[in-house]
């Protein structure tokens, strides 16, 4: 049979498996992502097949490889062909999931065989082995382990594919020669117990996505451009929320809508389960808009803002400073992504600086505030992000180092920690308590949407601050979060664990 022959669809993997097994032969099946055919994989192959008499092996496609930014290296297509090539290797077919427990269920193999680095079950972190044994068991079948020479896919492709920059390379060693992925991600699990407070604007983002035609004519110099479709997503403050609820238990959201607005059951709708929102309402305010027109690379051309920039009245400026007064202190960790579009005034910022225990701060730029929106609002702060214009802007200084500008505005916020996000450039770490200043390059390689990356940079970062995490782990942990986001399309999906995890561990391997 010749190689490619061997590659079909997984509907007719199942059949010939039926029939295989009405023959009598035994089936053996291997899944993985396989991004990086190499000896380890070679070798695990030829020892499956001694388990039976047919080899079927299944590849998870590139939409549900979740192994970070920048992965697979290789197509689907490309990698089925790699092992559609081995003498000992049968059949090869695509899985379109996230799973193989679909793929168990139709392929019903005598034997599933798994490498020797999925044989301790508790450290899995997909909690995927258990539910795949429970599958092929339910169909007579057995799971096994083959014990033969392991190789890293991505520590091979980490050290000698050129995905990462010398420096992200050269910082990846210097990192994981301290630091192991496990011991980072037990950690970041014992963080569950932490009450965290998200206190900004709730913010609707919108991107209408359009094919620009060109220009209208008539001497106007106005680009027309043909709608496409429009999605909703729940970003600002609730996209924060959305972020720490994956990693704990109970998250409170303080935040503002229109009153009667009909945006609220949307709203309501995207929040996480264990998240508790108390919504204050804007009397003459709607809920914050922005609608974006959006091309098909991507690229943004035009935004609109739906609000008010005095959207608080002055009695539910009082009743949040009551509730603040009365509820600030009860969290371990008061997280403020601060846009600047209405909804934390003077007042507001005060009630947090007197009662949060710890307090996380991020004040946005955007064209609703450009040119007064600073994090010098905040008198305190125990940890604060910003993104270097943000920086500048603050220190009126244009010119400076960076690294200098962020102790004058750290110190003068009595910042324990204090971070400046530069996005290629990575992001910088000062901690004035321990008189450390601390960089990591850039953990992605490839940019979809950077929306939300401070968001998730914030969230991950204070989150481990709080928790009591170095500043370093802090840095590293927030950085892969962002990394993560850029390949995400504005909020459409918050950081969850898996990914998070398994991100980790790639870098880590």
């Amino acid at each position: 049979m010749l190689y490619k022959e061997k590659i079909m669809p997984l509907q007719e993997m199942g059949e010939k498996a039926r029939l295989y097994r009405q023959q009598g032969k035994q089936v053996v099946l291997c899944h993985g992502v396989f991004d990086l055919l190499h000896p380890g994989h070679v070798r695990h192959l030829q020892k499956a097949l001694q388990f039976g008499d047919v080899l079927m092996v299944t590849i998870t496609a590139d939409a549900f490889v979740n192994k970070g930014p920048g992965r697979p290296i290789f197509p689907d297509t490309l990698r089925a062909e790699s092992l559609a090539a081995l003498a000992c290797v049968h059949h090869v077919a695509i899985n379109h999931g996230p799973t193989a427990v679909p793929v168990l269920h139709l392929i019903q193999p005598n034997v599933y065989i798994k490498g020797q680095d999925y044989k301790n079950v508790e450290q899995d972190i997909s909690g995927n082995i258990s539910t795949e044994q429970h599958a092929v068991e339910s169909h007579g079948g057995r799971l096994c382990y083959t014990e033969e020479i392991m190789f890293s896919s991505s520590g091979i492709i980490n050290d000698h594919f050129e995905i990462f920059s010398p420096a992200t390379k050269e910082y990846l060693r210097r990192f994981k020669a301290e630091h192991k992925a496990e011991e980072i991600i037990n950690r970041v699990q014992s963080l569950r117990s932490q009450r965290v407070l998200v206190v900004g604007e709730a913010i609707v983002d919108e991107y209408c996505y359009v094919t620009p035609m060109g220009v209208v004519g008539k001497g106007v110099n106005v680009i027309a451009a043909k709608y496409g479709t429009t999605e909703q997503f729940a970003g600002g403050s609730l996209a924060v929320a959305n972020h720490l609820a994956g990693f704990v238990d109970q998250v409170t959201l303080l935040t503002g809508l229109g009153r009667n607005d009909q945006h609220e059951p949307f709203i309501r709708s995207k929040l996480a389960p264990n998240i508790t929102p108390v919504f204050y309402y804007y009397d003459q305010a709607p809920t914050l808009v922005k609608r974006r027109f959006i091309d098909e690379n991507m690229n943004k051309l035009f935004e609109l803002y739906f609000y008010e920039e005095e959207s608080l009245s002055a009695p539910v400026e009082a009743d949040l400073c009551r509730w603040l007064a009365a509820h600030g202190a009860e969290y371990d960790l008061v997280v403020v992504p601060d846009y600047g579009n209405g909804l934390i005034s003077a007042a507001i910022i005060q009630a947090l600086c007197e009662h949060a225990r710890f307090l996380a701060v991020n004040t946005q730029i955007n064209g609703g505030n450009r040119g007064y929106h600073v994090i010098t609002r905040y008198p305190r702060a125990d940890f604060a992000a910003i993104n270097e214009p943000e920086l500048r802007l603050a220190a009126h200084n244009r010119f400076d180092a960076v690294e200098n500008l962020a102790k004058k505005i750290g110190v003068a916020m009595q910042a324990k920690q204090f971070a400046v996000t530069q996005g290629s450039g990575g992001a910088l770490m000062l901690d004035n308590v321990a008189d450390l200043s601390l960089h990591v390059p850039a953990l992605s390689t490839r940019v979809v949407d950077r929306v939300g990356a401070g968001d998730s940079f914030l969230a991950f970062a204070s989150l481990a601050l709080s928790g009591g995490f170095s500043s370093e782990l802090a840095l590293f942990l927030g950085s892969v979060a962002a990394a993560l986001d850029v390949q995400i399309v504005c909020n459409r999906d918050p950081i969850t664990p898996l990914p998070l995890f398994k991100y980790i561990t790639t870098l880590l391997k």
